[in-house]
């Protein structure tokens, strides 16, 4: 393990028990065994160690999710919601990685008061937009979405996504329930809805045409 890994998951372990806010430079030199001047020496401060966590978490969630990618090739003989469910497959493996799991539960708690936990989340649903945006765009050309609204409608859809994520979040850290989905995949029942519903409404079927 590298070095700058170490200290990574170390602050990760630290903040996962007492918060990002509570804990120091001197306590993550600690826990990794090194003096607190020797970690300068691979980052700047705390703020820096927070943002690198996040980039390596997300990378390595990702890398370790197989998803199957949206082909526009297969637009054709699939439906709308079948297409969403698939572009979302990957982006909950990564959130539901324990190590990024545990790294947004302690982003959610303190996002209210800390700019940089803010900060972060803001740029991760910033990511979704976009994403779900160029989707959008590429289905409508492809005839599986209307073309009116599509800005509107990937904001909808980006938004109540996270939203009913946040929601699983807080049921998780209720005790509710120990996953993100069911019991049987990522998806929790409330987001199978919504999609189902977001299909039909968006879908180029709306007004009476076929939506293979």
């Amino acid at each position: 393990m590298e070095r700058k890994e170490e200290i990574i998951l170390a602050a990760l372990e630290l903040a996962s028990g007492n918060g990002l806010k509570s804990i120091s430079m001197s306590q993550i030199a600690e826990k990794v065994g090194m003096k607190a001047p020797s970690l300068y020496n691979h980052f700047n401060s705390k703020d820096d160690i927070v943002k690198a966590m996040y980039s390596y978490l997300r990378e390595k969630a990702l890398q370790n999710r197989a998803a199957r990618s949206v082909d526009p090739e297969d637009f054709a003989t699939r439906s709308l919601e079948q297409i969403l469910l698939d572009s979302l497959t990957e982006y909950l493996g990564m959130v539901s990685d324990p190590q990024m799991m545990n790294f947004f539960r302690v982003l959610y708690s303190e996002r209210s008061i800390n700019p940089l936990a803010a900060e972060i989340m803001l740029e991760e649903t910033e990511h979704m937009i976009r994403s779900t945006r160029n989707l959008f765009y590429m289905l409508a050309i492809h005839g599986k979405m209307r073309s009116e609204g599509i800005d509107t409608a990937a904001m909808t859809f980006a938004m109540t996504v996270h939203s009913l994520i946040d929601y699983q979040m807080d049921r998780i850290t209720a005790g509710k329930t120990d996953r993100l989905g069911n019991c049987e995949s990522l998806y929790t029942k409330e987001l199978t809805e919504f999609i189902r519903w977001f299909s039909i409404q968006n879908g180029e079927g709306r007004h009476g045409q076929k939506t293979h």
